[in-house]
This record gives structure tokens, C-alpha cells and sequence, in this order.
């Protein structure tokens, strides 16, 4: 499978780079008939787009996106939707002295190693400006689930450096994590979240973060053994967007210190007199499939590779200089990361409730 493809019932294929024309998506198998138009589309693409506050990086994209393909008349017809936006704010120039260096935690040294070529100008296909196209696919996808099946996906921003907030699970609404620059549904935490960025950011520096997902009202039964579980395309999922250095579900590595008396979850009726399991630390699913529960992770970003502090690399000739980055880039990309966690979420999501969907 090419590597700009995700999925399999729910196909998505990404194009474009940061400094090219525009960037788009191309979405296959889309069910018909699902209402869609760029007003569905265009609020995700504003919570991820640049320059939307002071801790962001300051260049300016609209990210006015367009659907050229796949809608008529206001629904899905059922065949590909190919969506663009095109870049307007790309300054090229910014990057011309990175021509024969390699900047340090880059991709510029293993894509020319790759290919035997590498775009130069803002890092082309690895920047994370290809996030705008998955954002762009997510938002379809979480239309249709959400519409057609219930299911919704909230994630937020739960640790900046060394500042973690404790928020209960499945307690946060959309309003709380929209309600800061930060994306934390705490406010106090946020405050502090984003007083720490100003300071990186004031050094010429950079700091990662944590950001947690929850989806929430999916079914009993997603998921497909053996290498394809749910938990394991998540992780996939995640481990796909840029910078991301770790993933977790459920209890994660802070399980190990449990015992299985303390850490497994037993069944029981609900109120109901539905069997379901009385706790959730395996995150909501077993044996790779969904119990129907929460399903919540975490997704580790690192700090943002391109700092304006000086720092020792090398260029193409072997020969040690010192770069000191220009550019527009973010001190933290876990606020503008949080719609690129739901929409990885939600196309993961998507592709495996038709795969079930086509077994019954």
C-alpha cells in the first residue's frame, strides 16, 4: 500500500507539500447519501489551520477548503471526494540556506537518503501541513458517525513539558477545550500550560506535550484479529502524525505497576442488565476489539525540531556549521494537534465499522 494511502473500506490518499500549490486528500468509499458541504469541513480545518494565537506559529492560511468531486446536490454520491486547499502564505525563500544542511531531529537527512532528493522548502511532504488533508477526511468521517451512529470524539491537550492537568475521564466538553489557546479543559492548568510556551518561546526554544483521546458510543466489535486489532491501527494511526513519539491506551505503561487482581477489568450487569465490564483500564477494547466501553489513549508529541537556537549540524559535504533557524514554526504543536488526534481517531473509527459492517 503506497504510503500516502490509509485505510481499507474507507480509503483516504493525501497529496501535496508545505510549500507547493495546495493540499488535498482524496476520499474512497464514502457511503451515499451522507449531507456534506465545505461548512462540514471548514471548523475542524480552523481549530488545526496556523497562526490562530500567539503561542502558534505566525503564518497565515486560511485553509479554505474545496470540494471538487464525490458531493451533488448537498449529499455524497458514493464515489471519490477529492478536496484541496491551497497554500497561500509559503515563503520559500525562508529555507534557502538549508539547502546542503541537515537540520538536526529532520527529516531532511533520511528523505534524501530515501529518494535522492529532498523538497527543501519548509520540509514538503514532512511537514505537518499534510495534516491539514487527514483533518480534512476526519471531519467526513466524524460526520458520518456521529450522525449516522452516535459516536463522537473529544481530545485535548493533558500535559505541556512537565505541567500534567487531572481531568476525570470522559468528564470534558467540547466548550471547555475550546475555551483556551491551549486546548486543556482545566483552566488553571491551561494557564499554566501556556505561560510555559512563552517562555520557550521567548528563549528561542521548543517543548512537547501530551494529548488525550477519547471516543465515545462506539459499539461492541470493532476490530479484526490478529493484525489488525483496534488498538493496534490506533496506534498506527497516531504514530503516523508528525512528531508523535509515543502512544498508550487504556492503563498504558503506568499498568505495569499494577497487579492483574488490581488491573483486570471483571463483568457485570448494568442498570440495565446489559453484561459489561465494571471497569475500563484496558482502555475499551480486548483482545484488539471494542467492549463498547470508553475508549480513551495518549499520544506523546516531542518538542518542536526547529528552534532559533544556534545548534551544530552538518551539510552535504560533511563539513560542521552552526544553524540558527528562521522560519515560522510552532514552540508547541499539541493546541493545533488536538483536531489532527480526532480526525485520525475518526478515520480509524470509520474504516473499521464498514470492514464490520461487510461481515455480518
Amino acid at each position: 500500500m503506497p504510503g500516502s494511502s490509509w485505510g481499507h473500506m474507507f480509503r483516504i490518499s493525501t497529496f501535496g507539500e508545505s510549500h507547493g500549490g495546495a493540499v488535498g486528500v482524496v476520499v474512497d468509499g464514502c457511503p451515499a447519501g451522507l449531507e456534506l458541504s465545505e461548512a462540514d469541513i471548514q471548523p475542524e480545518l480552523d481549530r488545526r489551520k496556523p497562526g490562530q494565537s500567539h503561542i502558534t506559529t505566525p503564518r497565515k492560511e486560511e485553509d479554505q477548503i474545496h470540494i471538487l468531486s464525490g458531493v451533488f446536490e448537498g449529499r455524497t454520491t458514493g464515489t471519490p471526494i477529492l478536496m484541496l486547499a491551497h497554500n497561500k502564505d509559503a515563503r520559500s525563500q525562508d529555507y534557502h540556506h538549508l539547502l546542503s544542511l541537515y537540520r538536526p531531529s529532520h527529516a531532511d537527512f533520511t528523505y534524501e537518503k530515501k529518494y535522492g532528493v529532498r523538497d527543501w522548502r519548509g520540509s514538503g511532504r514532512a511537514s505537518a501541513r499534510e495534516t491539514l488533508a487527514r483533518v480534512a477526511a476526519g471531519a467526513v468521517a466524524q460526520k458520518y458517525l456521529r450522525e449516522r451512529h452516535g459516536i463522537t470524539f473529544l481530545s485535548y491537550v493533558q500535559q505541556v513539558g512537565s505541567i500534567l492537568a487531572d481531568i476525570p475521564l470522559g468528564s470534558v466538553t467540547m466548550e471547555q477545550v475550546e475555551s483556551n489557546i491551549v486546548r486543556c479543559p482545566s483552566s488553571s492548568d491551561a494557564q499554566k500550560m501556556i505561560s510555559l510556551i512563552e517562555e520557550v518561546k521567548a528563549d528561542g526554544d521548543s517543548i512537547g506535550g501530551v494529548v488525550r483521546g477519547e471516543i465515545r458510543g462506539v459499539p461492541v466489535g470493532l476490530g479484526d484479529p490478529v493484525f489488525d486489532k483496534l488498538p493496534a491501527d490506533l496506534a498506527k494511526a497516531m504514530l503516523s502524525i508528525n512528531a508523535v513519539k509515543g502512544f498508550e491506551i487504556g492503563s498504558g505503561f503506568a499498568g505495569v505497576a499494577l497487579r492483574g487482581s488490581e488491573h483486570n477489568d471483571p463483568f457485570g450487569a448494568d442498570e440495565t442488565g446489559q453484561i459489561r465490564p465494571i471497569t475500563n483500564h484496558a482502555g475499551g477494547t480486548l483482545g484488539g476489539i471494542s467492549t463498547g466501553e470508553l475508549i480513551h489513549f495518549r499520544v506523546a508529541f516531542k518538542p518542536v525540531a526547529t528552534i532559533g537556537k544556534r545548534q551544530h549540524t552538518a551539510d552535504k559535504a560533511g563539513v560542521m556549521v552552526e544553524l540558527e533557524a528562521s522560519g515560522r514554526h510552532d514552540p508547541c504543536v499539541v493546541p493545533r494537534a488536538v483536531p489532527i488526534v480526532d480526525a485520525m481517531a475518526a478515520l480509524v473509527i470509520m474504516d473499521h465499522l464498514l470492514r464490520h459492517q461487510a461481515t455480518r
